[in-house]
């Protein structure tokens, strides 16, 4: 009897400690995001069977961010760099990056708008953030699910739904640099149908102090960075169907230094996107399944006016009349005398469709099974005034002094000829891919997947993922995780011919990634979250252009380090949120670091609702630590830099659904400086201080 009153007294001691733990569990996630692009379905973020960030609407504003790239900035390990060529935002993850960024895929509402020629986003990427939901972010491999380029990570744009908005939003943001930015929403139902409509413009003349001390030819002067972006939505859905059109442009967009880091005053790029996407998902497609289908087709333009020397300037040649690299042959120098000029472009098109059969009929399974294909292609056009079928059989003079012939500034058409920067290039890609998620007991699930892709133009690839997630206490997460990606080469990478810095080549591998992830979500307040992340990795087969200009497997990087992540809510009116990053990369045949990834980095922020209808935002973000590439031992290391931005936000002005905002970007003007190749001394000076006001209403 004794035994039996000990043992009913533990019981009952059991069930109202998971009583309160119960109790507690319901009060520390009530408010927690979902995250669904770790695996295709939602899960609570603690969770989730991978590193995960979610940037939602309302922390956009608090940021002050008038673009994705601005917002991301605060995402742990994620560095927002810029390119050589146009001054596009390069997104390093845990020192992983390269100079056109093909290694982060990006979708939009679950569709990747990576374009194929190099692989990355389209040039000058900017996406305007008023019709932005949320923001879901991955950092490590996701190959597994998303195929090539989900490689250093993930990052998905949800767009806004009519029940989000719910009427009519009109705003206008006038600031620094010439911006004026408007955009206006609408959300309403008809026939049984949701629809929300979106339309965004953002422009700026650019800052006119990001001055180049020296370029590659030793001039000085601005760089060219306006630019004109429109970004407009459809999105319509009723019942189980989803359709999403979309429309971005981006006009009179300068070239930043100049595709030859010689500053270009003249250059502009011009890019347009269109698409459309179908999805239809059913949770009750049969007896414990659940169907999701997704058909997208897009199409779009890209054309490119580049002055890669200035007028008079006198070029050494190769033998077909392109821009002397080094290991070709010489064929002397000629004087442009209205500069050497070219401009590139092409049409591109892509279309993919994908089907997921989701099972759960048994108690601790889930088993996801998808498979798909896509199809991209490119139809390369180009005029220029250099080059095989330009300058085909002149003579060029031995030394500079004797630079003939003159060569003038008529552009000659190469479209539909082998003298192409690019042949017309497609490739198709099958894929298929199985999910399991399995909780095997009551605080422990492990997610294993595979995915298999065959690419018609260079073979298949395999691509394995495990997760371990155990729930240790009710208030702490623990999780194991391990994931292979891969990257192919790009149309670029693979095809580029006649180019005047770049070669392509044909047998090139693709680059892969295996990494190991340590991770820890604890929450031992209902005030106060904490995640730490560990993390090592090992990517082989890296793709770069070597000295000779041509397109090479040229590295093997090892890389570990940490991610801490705090969030603290102080009172219901002051709340405090910081992270902290390191990593150490090396290139495993010099030793030498990664060059330019930031070695850490450091952020803080601070949100105050000074009065009920008035909150005051404020955050720091430190970048340190970032090495020149090897070979570059003339220079000192990129210069370390810490920006503070404000903004206030006021909301339902004197009772009316009116909602002003002032910011300040870069208060204390630091001289924020992102790094450059040897030709551009200074590095890229990034933009100063600047002051935006903006206010929106919202018509019921």
């Amino acid at each position: 009897m004794k035994y039996l009153k000990q043992l009913i007294f533990n019981l009952l001691l059991l069930s109202s400690f998971a009583a309160v733990a119960g109790e507690s569990l319901l009060l520390l996630y009530q408010d927690e995001e979902m995250i669904s692009i770790a695996t295709g379905t939602a899960k609570p973020l603690h969770l989730a069977p991978s590193v995960a960030s979610v940037i939602t609407a309302r922390e956009i504003k608090a940021l002050g961010a008038q673009t994705l790239d601005e917002a991301l900035e605060f995402v742990p390990g994620l560095h927002v760099s810029r390119d050589q060529y146009s001054q596009s935002a390069i997104f390093s993850i845990r020192g992983i990056h390269s100079n056109f960024n093909s290694q982060v895929i990006l979708l939009i509402n679950g569709h990747p708008i990576n374009e194929p020629i190099n692989g990355s986003r389209p040039p000058q990427f900017k996406l305007p953030v008023a019709n932005i939901s949320r923001i879901e972010v991955i950092r490590g491999p996701g190959s597994a699910v998303y195929g090539a380029d989900a490689f250093a990570g993930v990052i998905n744009v949800i767009t806004k739904r009519a029940d989000e908005i719910n009427g009519t939003v009109a705003g206008a943001r006038v600031g620094s640099f010439g911006s004026k930015d408007i955009w206006a929403q609408h959300g309403t139902q008809f026939a049984g149908w949701k629809a929300a409509f979106s339309f965004e413009r953002n422009t700026t003349d650019g800052d006119n102090e990001r001055y180049i001390e020296q370029d590659f030819l030793n001039n000085s002067g601005n760089m060219n960075t306006q630019n004109t972006v429109y970004n407009s939505s459809i999105n319509l859905e009723k019942d189980n169907w989803n359709l999403w059109l979309n429309s971005w442009n981006l006009k009179d967009a300068g070239v930043g230094v100049g595709s030859t880091q010689t500053l270009d005053p003249l250059g502009k790029q011009e890019v347009n996107q269109y698409t459309a996407k179908l999805n239809y998902k059913d949770k009750k497609f049969a007896e414990n399944w659940q169907l999701e289908s997704n058909l997208t087709y897009r199409t779009g333009d890209q054309q490119f006016h580049y002055q890669l020397f200035p007028a008079g300037t006198v070029v050494q040649l190769d033998s077909e009349g392109n821009i002397w690299t080094p290991g070709a042959t010489s064929a002397g120098y000629a004087q442009f005398t209205n500069g050497m000029r070219g401009n590139p472009g092409g049409e591109l098109e892509h279309g993919s469709f994908e089907t997921a059969f989701s099972y759960h009929g048994h108690n601790s399974h889930l088993v996801r099974l998808a498979f798909g294909m896509k199809y991209d292609r490119v139809i390369a056009k180009e005029s220029k005034n250099f080059g095989p079928g330009v300058l085909d059989d002149m003579s060029f003079g031995p030394t500079p002094g004797t630079a003939t012939p003159i060569i003038p500034g008529t552009l000659i058409s190469v479209t539909g000829t082998d003298n192409i920067f690019l042949p017309n290039s497609s490739r198709t890609v099958r894929h298929l891919s199985l999910q399991d998620e399995w909780q095997f007991a009551r605080d422990w699930e492990l997610t294993s997947g595979i995915r298999y892709d065959h690419y018609s133009d260079f073979g298949s690839t395999t691509n394995p993922r495990l997760a371990l997630v155990w729930a240790t206490r009710y208030n702490l997460t623990s999780k194991l995780l391990y994931g292979r990606a891969f990257r192919t080469p790009s149309f670029g990478e693979l095809y580029f011919i006649n180019n005047p810095a770049t070669i392509g080549n044909e047998a090139l591998n693709p680059e892969v990634l295996d990494m190991v992830e340590l991770a820890f979500d604890y929450r031992p307040t209902y005030d106060l979250e904490m995640a730490l992340n560990l993390f090592k990795y090992q990517a082989d087969d890296l793709i770069a252009y070597g000295a000779d200009g041509i397109a090479q497997n040229m590295h093997n990087q090892r890389g570990h380090g940490m991610e801490l992540d705090i969030s603290y809510t102080a009172t219901n009116k002051l709340s405090l949120r910081g992270n902290f990053a390191w990593q150490k990369s090396k290139d495993q045949d010099t030793s030498e670091p990664v060059a330019d990834a930031p070695g850490y980095q450091a952020s803080l922020a601070l949100r105050l609702r000074a009065t009920h209808s008035c909150t005051l935002n404020s955050q720091a973000n430190r970048v340190a630590g970032r090495k020149r590439v090897w070979g570059d031992g003339n220079r000192a290391t990129a210069k370390d830099y810490t920006t503070v931005d404000l903004t206030v936000r006021c909301d339902y002005i004197a009772g009316k659904p009116l909602e002003i905002a002032a910011s300040v970007r870069n208060a204390f003007n630091e001289d924020v400086r992102e790094p450059s190749p040897i030709g551009v001394v200074g590095d890229y000076p990034q933009e100063g201080r600047s002051l935006y006001i903006e206010a929106s209403y919202t018509f019921k």
